[in-house]
């Protein structure tokens, strides 16, 4: 089973993903950024999902970290974000970050598209 970090500083947002996804991934909640980082130290997860806007390390800050790092830039990142802002999505596409996803996401929509970038990302891979 694929294993993806989701992460959140909103609880409700992590149980709610959580409970929606672990019937198809292993999915390991973190409340930051931070605790990302910490958890990335022993798992290495085939996607992402971040939210945007949290206190102390926003997702920015997160993407830009994963992306100057050797052993964690090709991990493919999907941006949450509950502002309808075109200027991050943009900025966060420019970064390397894969899609954008707003909350509060449509549960079919988040597996389809979860779906299809590891699908995609599994296609790229040399054979």
């Amino acid at each position: 089973m694929k294993t993806i970090f989701l992460i959140d500083d909103n609880t409700t947002n992590l149980i709610t993903a959580k409970n929606l996804l672990s019937k198809y991934y292993t999915i390991y909640t973190l409340p930051s950024a931070e605790k990302m980082f910490k958890f990335l130290e022993k798992i290495n997860p085939e996607l992402i999902l971040l939210d945007v806007f949290m206190p102390v390390m926003d997702g920015f800050e997160a993407l830009s970290i994963l992306k100057s790092n050797e052993k964690y830039k090709n991990i493919p990142v999907i941006f949450l974000t509950g502002k309808e802002d075109e200027e991050s999505e943009k900025r966060g596409i420019e970064m390397g970050a894969i899609d954008f996803i707003k909350k509060p996401f449509s549960p079919p929509d988040l597996i389809k598209r979860i779906e299809m970038h590891l699908t995609t990302e599994k296609d790229n891979e040399p054979a």
